[in-house]
């Protein structure tokens, strides 16, 4: 199943729901994906409608350095764990949203990474049990100022400005994340290409990983890390984020 979430009717009485994709229509479900699934009986052409995040977490957890050549490609060699950051719900946008060029920053670099949304309540979850929690994956990009996160030496203002979080199109609910093509362009020429296999930690472990620090809540996303390949955008810019089986999350640069 593809999960969207989006809005539809006219913008100053717009209807907000959460829908299952079915050919060019969109299932209109009664009331959240959590849990088992009710639809309403209304469909939509999903032409009509607008798509919006996916889903709107209570804090996405991204993962650094988590391929082996991008660690490589920032100056280091691969971290024997998974190196853990927190995103701000605040900086989750959705398909066709624009990212913003903060003022502050010199240098804005995308990063497309394979997303997973968690579908229940968890803690201290065996990796062989990871999937269990899973409600399904998207795509992401982890908008990084990366002059800031130099400067900073840690990386919370850096990928923290607002709209630095794309989500979408939809969370693909059956797709097996083990070894899925990811790539990134830029105005349509390629930049990131790779494969989730050459995750350094795969979800399961990552799962694991992270519920033993923190409670996870149903919404909240997982970022597994971004491929080699990672470079800066201007304004006037789309970035395409596009992973087999899932999609592709599109979002232009625009300046504040």
């Amino acid at each position: 199943m593809r999960i969207a979430r989006f809005s539809f009717g006219e913008a100053a009485s717009a209807n907000f729901a959460f829908g299952a994709i079915e050919g060019g229509e969109i299932a209109v479900m009664d009331g959240h994906p959590f849990g088992e699934v009710s639809l309403t009986g209304q469909r939509l052409p999903l032409a009509g409608v607008r798509l919006l995040p996916p889903i709107l977490p209570s804090k996405i957890v991204a993962i650094g350095k988590n391929y082996a050549d991008h660690a490589r490609e920032m100056g280091g060699e691969p971290p024997a764990e998974p190196v853990i950051f927190l995103k701000p719900s605040t900086s989750v946008i959705g398909p066709g949203a624009p990212i913003v060029y903060p003022a502050l920053s010199q240098q804005v670099d995308y990063e497309g990474e394979l997303a997973v949304v968690i579908g229940r309540l968890c803690r201290d979850v065996p990796v062989d049990r990871a999937k269990d929690v899973v409600l399904g994956y998207t795509c992401a990009n982890d908008v990084t100022a990366r002059d800031l996160q130099r400067s900073d030496g840690q990386w919370s203002r850096a990928k923290g400005f607002d709209t630095f979080c794309p989500l979408g199109p939809w969370i693909d609910t059956e797709v097996d994340p083990s070894d899925l093509a990811i790539s990134t362009a830029v105005n349509g020429e390629t930049k990131q290409s790779a494969r989730t296999s050459l995750l350094l930690h795969d979800v399961d472990e990552l799962i694991a990983y992270v519920s033993a620090v923190m409670t996870l809540l149903p919404g909240d996303v997982i970022l597994t890390g971004t491929p080699a390949g990672v470079g800066p955008v201007v304004a006037g810019d789309e970035i395409s984020v596009a992973i087999d089986g899932i999609g592709t999350l599109t979002n232009a640069v625009v300046a504040r």
